[in-house]
């Protein structure tokens, strides 16, 4: 591990001010950043502490939201009363990701920065990765990539984004609301994350120096018809290689409205509202869910290794619904 300076913030705007220093990276839980360190994948040269700001809470917004402060402990996230009532969606999410001890330890706000679980990104051993070492290359490309990216991906990096939280908030219409050297802005969630392009190395649209605060729920109708399927080699403690987040209004058989947002297939959470649209002000029926499924996946572009996800990707869609629609 690479030497680095320690700092603990006592404020946000301590905190924003810190990360001004060079190569300085905010640390909470750290079950992700410390690997990377451990690993020489990352190297910071300023660590700023954040994990004791005053934003570890959980409260219900005037309009019937909710907001997580980003210090939330994932478990804690997972088990609220707030947060299983009214979006079981995320609470199935949270609980389908790492290991129980992990989900103590880890962050709302760290969860949506976490970094892909590619192989060649993790392992500096392998001199090409566009992600660790802009301008090397992707070695997964024409390597072993059975468990990357199908969607949005570019000729530079077919890397996907590991995290289960994120694929709820992604279909729930989150937002994640961050404080920086501009003052504060909210972010919608589909926003949030990027595709690769010509930078992968940059995983979201963040500005350098802002820090996550919180994430905001909207009012949803989404609570009674919710289901998050993760598919996966082992029962736990291991990323998706598909996953679905599904979750319907329904109304006399009717579907007045629909989320969908897709794992393990996607540089970032994918979303497709047109999808979504193919099944509102119709009755829940296999075909439906078959031709939402077609949609959600055009344009997938599989590689050698992964041309299994495509057809898992749309049996795991009609199947996440058909559980959150009581038709399975």
């Amino acid at each position: 591990m690479n030497p680095f300076d320690y700092r603990r913030a006592s404020s946000v705007e301590e905190a924003v001010a810190l990360a001004k220093a060079p190569d300085a990276a905010f640390i909470a839980g750290g079950t992700n950043l410390l690997d990377l360190m451990k690993g020489g994948v990352t190297t910071p040269a300023v660590l700023i502490d954040v994990s004791r700001l005053a934003l570890a809470d959980i409260t219900e917004l005037p309009d019937g939201g909710v907001r997580i402060g980003a210090m939330v402990p994932n478990a804690d996230a997972a088990n609220h009363p707030l947060v299983r009532q009214r979006y079981p969606l995320l609470s199935q999410a949270l609980l389908a990701g790492a290991s129980p001890q992990l989900r103590n330890k880890a962050t709302i706000g760290g969860n949506l920065l976490q970094r892909t679980r590619c192989y060649y990104f993790y392992d500096t051993a392998f001199e090409h990765c566009n992600k660790r070492a802009p301008g090397s290359g992707c070695a997964a490309i024409d390597g072993y990539n059975r468990n990357h990216a199908i969607l949005g991906a570019s000729s530079s990096c077919i890397a996907t984004n590991p995290s289960d939280m994120s694929v709820a908030l992604a279909a729930l219409r989150a937002t994640v609301r961050v404080q920086g050297p501009g003052g504060a802005r909210a972010i919608p969630m589909q926003d949030f994350h990027r595709l690769p392009g010509a930078n992968p190395e940059r995983d979201t649209t963040l500005i350098p120096g802002e820090l996550i605060t919180a994430v905001d729920l909207p009012r949803s109708a989404f609570s009674r018809h919710a289901h998050y399927l993760k598919v996966r080699d082992r029962a736990s403690y291991a990323f998706a290689l598909v996953s679905v987040a599904a979750a319907l209004d329904l109304r006399d058989g009717m579907v007045q409205d629909a989320a969908l947002a897709l794992g393990g297939v996607a540089h970032k959470p994918w979303r497709v509202p047109q999808a979504e649209a193919m099944l509102i002000g119709h009755p829940l029926d296999q075909s439906a869910l078959q031709a939402a499924a077609d949609a959600a996946l055009l344009g997938a572009h599989p590689y050698e290794h992964n041309r299994f996800k495509l057809a898992l990707a749309k049996h795991a869609v009609v199947r996440a619904f058909s559980v959150a629609g009581g038709i399975a």
